[in-house]
């Protein structure tokens, strides 16, 4: 295996606490989960031991661990150079088989070195937000109510496709033939968008599951950074509720704020289960969203997530396996993952409130040296 370079090891000398403006200010909130007082470093990845015991997961995960390998084995053999961290999809695989062993073997110790990723501000802190696959209402046809579509992707001939406010406002798509279902919300489509994929029902009961496909290139802009720093919501109180809250009470606003976000998500049909852009079905509460620039599809990661009340408050952190089998357009670089929470309105529930900081390694074989 490549030889990576091997920083400090835990335990991690503390430093005197450092400034908030090391994240971008929409994230600090109270008790959002920051170590500030973590070691800072330079390097994109820190080498660690892993803590005494890895979380032994459910049965869920040796499902979502096979698509993991079936992955692996069909791109085949690929180097990745991530900061200082170089590697390869042979590494990967050997990761997988550590834990499959250790998974049906509890008393096997998998040998696994734990790289951390540096985060939003070099500390180590990561933001953890959620995303989930929503079930809605649609028609086949257009009405009074549900006149609102979802597009497939237009071909784009090497040109620019048009941007949101072309396409929801200014009907830049009408007459194409590439509507898939109709909707009794922009709103609803919105967030469907900023998810990703999504079940659909029609009035015959039919139910569809409409999968990432394409976007328009537009550069993605976050709507609940935007309202922060307009003074619309209080950063301790942004998330995906509040966001649908002040669209409803400000709809002479709605059009001016949703195009402040140019981006726009196109739709795919004809599969049966929400699948990532490794193409295998993601697994609720271990599936995770990455930039593959930073971490590799086809890794696992051991991650120090969230834990919150049912107000939305966090109350501590956990460890989890985690697997990178998605992207998104607003997880860029090396301070942000978004955790898939299943389908349906309790994920829904919980997808919403996440927007914390937690802390993410990446498991790699134990080198030779």
């Amino acid at each position: 295996m490549t030889t990576r370079l091997l920083v400090l090891l835990l335990p991690l000398l503390l430093l005197s606490a450092c400034s908030t403006q090391e994240i971008d200010s929409s994230n600090d909130f109270p008790n959002n989960g920051r170590d500030e007082d973590a070691l800072e470093r330079d390097e994109l990845y820190l080498s660690e031991r892993l803590p005494p015991g890895l979380p032994h997961p459910d049965a869920t995960f040796s499902h979502g661990l096979q698509q993991q390998i079936r992955y692996l084995e069909r791109i085949g053999q690929r180097d990745y150079q991530a900061g200082n961290l170089s590697l390869s999809s042979d590494d990967l695989r050997a990761t997988a088989s550590e834990l499959e062993a250790w998974f049906n073997d509890p008393s096997y110790w998998p040998q696994l070195e734990a790289f951390q990723v540096s985060g939003m501000d070099q500390r180590g802190n990561v933001q953890i937000t959620g995303y989930y696959v929503p079930v809605m209402e649609v028609r086949h046809q257009p009405d009074e109510t549900f006149r609102y579509p979802l597009y497939r992707k237009p071909k784009s001939n090497g040109g620019r496709l048009p941007s949101r406010e072309q396409i929801d406002f200014e009907g830049a798509l009408d007459g194409q033939g590439l509507e898939i279902a109709y909707t009794s919300s922009l709103v609803d489509n919105f967030f469907l968008h900023v998810q990703g994929s999504g079940m659909v029902e029609f009035e015959d009961g039919e139910r569809r599951l409409l999968s990432w496909g394409g976007v328009n290139g537009h550069a993605y802009r976050s709507l609940g950074k935007i309202l922060i720093e307009r003074g619309e919501i209080e950063r301790d109180q942004m998330s995906a509720q509040a966001i649908r809250e002040w669209l409803a009470a400000h709809p002479e606003q709605m059009r001016e704020v949703m195009s402040t976000n140019p981006s726009y998500l196109f739709f795919s049909e004809g599969l049966t289960q929400p699948v990532g852009a490794a193409n295998v079905p993601l697994t609720p509460l271990y599936s995770v969203a990455v930039d593959p620039k930073i971490i590799p599809l086809g890794s696992i990661l051991l991650g120090e997530v969230p834990k919150l009340n049912a107000q939305g408050e966090l109350v501590g952190h956990e460890f989890r396996l985690l697997l990178a089998q998605d992207v998104g357009g607003a997880i860029k670089g090396p301070g942000h993952i978004d955790w898939y929470q299943g389908i349906g309105e309790e994920a829904h529930f919980h997808a919403g409130q996440l927007k914390h900081f937690g802390r993410v390694w990446l498991l790699l074989p134990r080198s030779a040296n």
